[in-house]
């Protein structure tokens, strides 16, 4: 084979970025540097120099320290932990890595939420002797907070608990159970020896009775999340150039879906729009580009652009508002305060912005919601800011280069905070009370849990009017009740029939709904109930603002699908024909959006299945999540 096949296979291979962590000492730096070594990664002259160093930094005696080839700070050989963030690049015949190995500390923990931002999985090391610690917990809770949904859990240095099954098997569900509250997808959970390779690149002759693959093979298989074809397009605009009087340009990376010549653009947050005149990359003019890819673009009309303004197309634009909610993950010593200022940089777009308040702080040991006046070093909370001026940005969860930023103090110009956008605040949103008080109760929200025997939730209906909602809702509590469970139905109409009856079906009335809805539900969690929500809620932005009220895993989307041509055949209201007749306006489906969820929990196709069916496969499902104990 000539070097030029060699290369062109070796561009074809896909990339897989992950990310090691978990508390420290747990071995991260050396499955690291035994994964290098045993696959062939590492050359003589770097092996020479890791058995040079480690008869003077290492801590196996005689033999070579491989936490050493990551380990690359004077002072983390010294103190034998990992301060910074270590990138390593390395390819097996299948695929291509980049791997960051982040400290396990709490001290840097602002270090591994850095490594965490960009990669699609990670693997979390848990020493077998000390099953899962706080920071295990933390840096599972940051992993969920920033996106990664694959997780790979190593049980490392079985060795030291005599390669103990049942050992393995009691982390292995205490983990689960942890993660049953985060919002992880796959979790995959291998025995493994970082030190001697067992499990690593080979199966362990130790641990006979675990027969899943080991840790290369895995890291082989994992699915690549590739960029999505149908995102919106997205260009931060982060210079304006005219290297002629008759050129005017705007270059920017684009950071999510693609563009074409001739397109129609609508410049955020002013709203003007025009069309691509021309789109000019790195080798010249080109007819389309796409995520990644840094370019500039021409418009066909003369419109005020600057830097920090978001290119998008009209017809799916981010929000634009001077203030918004989003998760902070604090890190520094010297405390966030509300009223304080800071600078945060979204995007290319840097701006004065203040904490208004924070809504609560999350306990990362139990995941509950808390009350905070100050959040501290690595601590963890969803806070409302207060920007300068009005900002184009999206949720995090939709698309995360807009809806990320990180804040810089104003003095130091150090980066002291990330945040993760969660929603716009709009004026229903604000707060208009002024000198309230959260009152603590003296009986928390796990022991009303525990004496009803159930955990607390808020099973969330969404669908169209006619796709079964209240019918499996009603269903639904009938056998809880049957059951001895604790719940209560709270029906879209019964709502407005009093709490909501000042509210129309307007896209702002709406909003001011569900958020009531919202409040109203999470009391009634707080109470340790089972509540059930069976209400259209046609706007994503909407259910992810009542998701974030709930601590993680309490809030379950179930996505009761139906198409619109059955919906209106069914039209148990006879809705349908009043708004077809112009009767009823704003009518979700006919002269009013609805927005289907990306990811539910639960998905119920009611032309498929009965109620008795959509009911019996809920109940499984709460079983499974130990909702229901």
């Amino acid at each position: 084979m000539s070097i030029e096949q060699i290369l062109e296979q070796h561009g074809q291979k896909d990339l897989l970025r992950f990310i090691t962590c978990g508390s420290v000492d747990d071995g991260k730096s050396t499955l690291i540097g035994r994964l290098l070594f045993d696959s062939k990664q590492v050359y003589e002259d770097q092996l020479s120099a890791v058995e040079r160093d480690s008869r003077k930094w290492g801590t196996q005696g005689d033999a070579a320290d491989l936490a050493l080839l990551v380990d690359g700070l004077q002072s983390e050989r010294e103190q034998g932990i990992t301060i910074d963030v270590s990138y390593r690049f390395f390819a097996t015949a299948r695929r291509k890595f980049i791997i960051a190995d982040t400290p396990g500390h709490e001290q840097y923990t602002r270090n591994m939420a850095t490594g965490a931002s960009t990669a699609q999985a990670a693997v979390i090391l848990i020493d077998a002797r000390h099953g899962l610690q706080l920071q295990t917990r933390r840096h599972s809770f940051i992993v969920s907070l920033l996106g990664i949904r694959q997780v790979v859990v190593a049980i490392n240095k079985m060795d030291l608990v005599n390669y103990e099954q049942a050992r393995f098997e009691a982390i292995c569900e205490d983990y689960r159970r942890f993660a049953s509250k985060l919002d992880i997808e796959t979790i995959h959970f291998l025995p493994v020896v970082a030190l001697h390779g067992d499990n690593i690149t080979r199966a362990s002759e130790h641990m006979d009775w675990f027969q899943g693959e080991p840790l290369l093979t895995l890291l082989e298989s994992l699915p690549v999340s590739a960029q999505r074809s149908d995102a919106p397009f997205r260009l931060p605009v982060q210079y304006v150039n005219r290297h002629s009087a008759d050129f005017r340009g705007f270059a920017g990376t684009i950071s999510s879906g693609q563009i074409r010549q001739g397109d129609r653009l609508m410049v955020m947050p002013s709203g003007r729009q025009s069309e691509v005149a021309r789109i000019l990359g790195a080798s010249g003019d080109v007819t389309e580009a796409h995520a990644g890819q840094s370019i500039t673009l021409t418009l066909a009309d003369e419109i005020d652009i600057s830097r920090g303004d978001v290119l998008a197309r009209p017809d799916d634009k981010p929000r634009v508002a001077d203030a918004l909610d989003a998760r902070v993950v604090w890190m520094v010593d010297q405390p966030m305060l509300p009223g304080r200022q800071y600078d945060i940089k979204l995007g290319t777009c840097t701006l004065a912005a203040t904490p208004q308040l924070i809504h609560h702080r999350i306990d990362v040991n139990t995941l509950e919601h808390q009350h905070a006046e100050q959040l501290d070093l690595n601590e963890i909370a969803l806070v409302r800011w207060q920007l300068g001026r009005p900002a184009a940005f999206d949720a995090y969860s939709e698309l995360a280069g807009t809806g990320s930023f990180v804040v810089i103090d104003r003095v130091s110009n150090l980066t002291v905070g990330a945040g993760m956008i969660v929603r716009p605040v709009t004026d229903s949103l604000a707060d208009k009370s002024q000198n309230v008080v959260w009152h603590e109760h003296k009986i928390a929200k796990s022991q009303r849990a525990r004496q009803k025997s159930q955990r607390p939730a808020v099973l969330w209906f969404t669908g169209l009017s006619g796709a079964g909602k209240s019918s499996v809702a009603n269903a639904l509590e009938q056998a809880l009740f049957q059951r001895g469970h604790h719940s209560y139905l709270l029906d879209g109409d019964n709502v407005r029939h009093g709490l909501n009856r000042d509210l129309g079906f307007t896209d702002e009335d709406r909003v001011e709904n569900i958020r009531r809805i919202g409040e109203v539900a999470r009391l009634m969690a707080d109470a340790g109930l089972v509540v059930l929500s069976a209400f259209i809620s046609p706007f994503r932005a909407d259910r992810a603002m009542v998701r974030e009220l709930m601590e993680p895993g309490e809030f379950v989307e179930i996505y009761v699908h139906a198409s619109l041509e059955t919906c209106e055949n069914r039209d148990p209201k006879g809705l349908y024909a009043k708004a077809r007749a112009g009767t009823i306006r704003h009518f979700t489906g006919i002269d009013s959006p609805y927005e289907a969820p990306e990811k539910p929990e639960v998905v119920l196709d009611t032309e498929k299945l009965s109620i008795e069916e959509s009911v019996d496969e809920l109940l499984d499902y709460l079983r499974k999540r130990q909702i229901l104990v």
